[in-house]
């Protein structure tokens, strides 16, 4: 019976989406239909209508699929409607641009504006109501936390709006619950945060004996197993494990890509850097650009290259610091207005073109700074098995302030199974986080440099 009622909410899911999909396709065609109609294409303008409207489904599911834009359960109004807002822009400039090379002439811009102007009320409307009859229907999952660390998991899920999707009626560490599994028999969900190899796979066990699902947070050791080859010797399962060692074939794609975005971004984005270049250099007559020593693969140093958007004297007690944010004093008027859209980040293009950096890839930290985490935290260095990004796992799916522990985390998700598909879905993703203030918070002042989650259980600040 349980079986049953996970495949209707299944299909429930499947047939909202497809609403949703076609009821943002369907201006789309209009539009599409209207400046076909009013072309050389005339007499055949159906099946050119029907074609592009097939395309534009394609690519907005999966830009959907890219930014999250259907996590109705996880997820709070503001960004599904910002994820799927994103999701359309993408669909409509591509098919933009498609129109435009049919057509052989600039199809009308207004008229699209006004077609993304419906499309984007659609979503707003369609987003509401599904959101406010999900909750209507779907009481709280009662839920179980059991943690060896991390104990402010509790803070976790109201902070970030969960509370509608999970109800906590279990709270308890890792040793209560091995002790008494019967804690588990009256909860619908499990998260385990930090929990051992061990004790988690006897709590695992039970769940799935249960049919409850769990939510795992994992510790550094489960991340690189995720990256396992699967193998047959002695006629037995055997998992391979060993460093980051990607094809040459990936390789020679990803520089090939690295050598044309970072040439193509150049060439796009030099009136912005030259604006930027002109705003710095008016303002308080230092440097335009800022060069600073950073790690990148096996340790090696390079000078990463950024527009300044601190004062010329930030570090002149010669101490590393990470900027705390909008607080930090050190950050120019300037440099606020470059930091908030990512400009400073451009000169890095050069970077990559010189084959210093990639366009994706663990971040770049200051040798002080990453010396300062491997004291804590000596796993740190495993960051350090590809050469670093522009943009990558962690800055994605993390923040700025994100700790020392869970960028390692990310980024070694990364590197377990590098492929030009997670690349490619990586720079889509990166464009959602850059009007994302959260994701550029700055360092509490006072916070701790780094939290080795293997050792002990402190929780950052």
């Amino acid at each position: 019976m349980k079986n049953n009622d996970k495949q209707i909410s299944q299909i429930k899911d499947r047939f909202l989406k497809l609403i949703n999909v076609v009821l943002v396709m369907i201006p789309f065609a209009i539009y599409d239909s209207f400046v076909l109609g009013a072309s050389q294409f005339a007499g055949r303008d159906r099946i050119y209508v029907w074609m592009q409207a097939l395309l534009f489904m394609l690519v907005y599911s999966l830009a959907t699929r890219t930014y999250d834009a259907f996590y109705i359960k996880y997820s709070k109004i503001s960004e599904l409607i910002y994820s799927q807002v994103l999701s359309v822009l993408v669909a409509d400039a591509l098919m933009f641009v498609v129109i435009w090379i049919l057509l052989r002439q600039f199809p009308p811009f207004l008229l699209a504006l006004l077609t993304l102007t419906v499309q984007i009320l659609l979503i707003v409307i369609w987003v509401y109501l599904v959101h406010q009859w999900y909750f209507k229907t779907n009481p709280p999952l009662k839920t179980a936390v059991i943690w060896d660390q991390r104990k402010d998991f509790l803070e976790l899920i109201d902070s970030y709006g969960l509370n509608k999707r999970f109800e906590v009626i279990q709270d308890s560490n890792v040793e209560d619950c091995i002790h008494d599994l019967s804690i588990l028999d009256s909860v619908e969900v499990v998260f385990m945060c930090g929990v051992r190899s061990h004790e988690r796979n006897i709590i695992m066990k039970a769940c799935i004996a249960n049919d409850t699902p769990v939510f795992m947070i994992p510790r550094i050791g489960d991340v690189i197993m995720s990256g396992a080859m699967n193998m047959h010797m002695f006629h037995l399962p055997v998992l391979r494990v060993a460093r980051y060692d990607p094809s040459p074939e990936y390789l020679f794609t990803k520089r090939l890509l690295d050598l044309v975005i970072s040439g193509i971004g150049i060439v796009i984005t030099s009136p912005i850097m030259l604006v930027t270049a002109i705003a710095i250099k008016v303002t308080d007559g230092g440097p335009v650009f800022y060069k600073q020593t950073r790690l990148t693969k096996d340790g090696q140093l390079f000078q990463v290259l950024k527009f300044r958007s601190m004062r010329v004297d930030a570090e002149k007690d010669g101490v590393a610091r990470l900027s705390t944010g909008e607080n930090d004093d050190r950050i120019t008027p300037v440099g606020r207005i470059i930091r908030s859209c990512r400009v400073d980040e451009l000169p890095q293009l050069i970077n990559i073109l010189k084959g210093e950096m990639s366009v994706v890839g663990p971040r770049p930290e200051r040798p002080e700074i990453a010396e300062q985490y491997v004291a804590e935290l000596p796993e740190f260095n495993l960051r350090l098995q590809a050469k670093c990004g522009l943009t990558g796992y962690a800055q994605v799916y993390g923040k700025y302030n994100t700790t020392p522990y869970d960028k390692l985390q990310m980024d070694l998700m990364y590197l377990a199974k590098p492929s030009i598909a997670q690349d490619l879905e990586i720079m889509m993703a990166t464009v959602k986080i850059l009007f994302m203030p959260e994701s550029t918070e700055g360092v509490a002042e006072g916070a701790p440099t780094a939290m080795n989650q293997e050792n002990n259980d402190k929780t950052a600040v």
